[in-house]
């Protein structure tokens, strides 16, 4: 999947809870011999890997969703996946508005992946769960307009 969109000229934000899985990705992209960006807690020089993708020609940027959930505008991309689902799903849609942001001039594809009857499985379910919560007990703005 990441090689056909590649291929057609685009470029994907990876994200994922586990460094270990981005790690694995990596592999898999060297091996393809696709170049990639990489973001983690671990990474030295974060700001090097930022313009390494957003002025680059690099087509994957591999980031962690703790160390990509904030100081982040990749409007170049225009795919991200979610590798595997956190489990507050406001962190999800951090990571997704790091390449859906004002200056984006294409529409972003977002994937999320999961494996059937895993932890990450249950961990959407249990997010579904949070925002039907969330819905139902917060106000939507047009209900607070309403209101006002």
């Amino acid at each position: 999947m990441i090689e056909t969109i590649v291929n057609q000229g685009n470029k994907i934000l990876i994200f994922s809870s586990f460094v270990k899985h981005l790690k694995l990705i990596a592999a898999e992209l060297i091996k393809n011999d696709l170049r990639f960006a990489f973001l983690t807690g671990e990474t030295l020089d974060r700001e090097a890997e930022i313009k390494k993708f957003s002025q680059g020609d690099i087509p994957v940027f591999l980031i962690s969703i703790k160390a990509g959930g904030t100081g982040l505008n990749l409007t170049q991309a225009n795919y991200v996946f979610i590798i595997d689902p956190w489990w507050n799903p406001s962190v999800e849609a951090q990571a997704i508005a790091r390449a859906h942001r004002s200056g984006q001039k294409n529409s972003v594809m977002v994937y999320r992946f999961l494996s059937k009857d895993t932890i990450e499985e249950k961990i959407q379910k249990y997010q579904q769960k949070k925002t039907d919560l969330a819905e139902n007990f917060v106000p939507s703005k047009q209900e607070i307009l309403e209101i006002l």
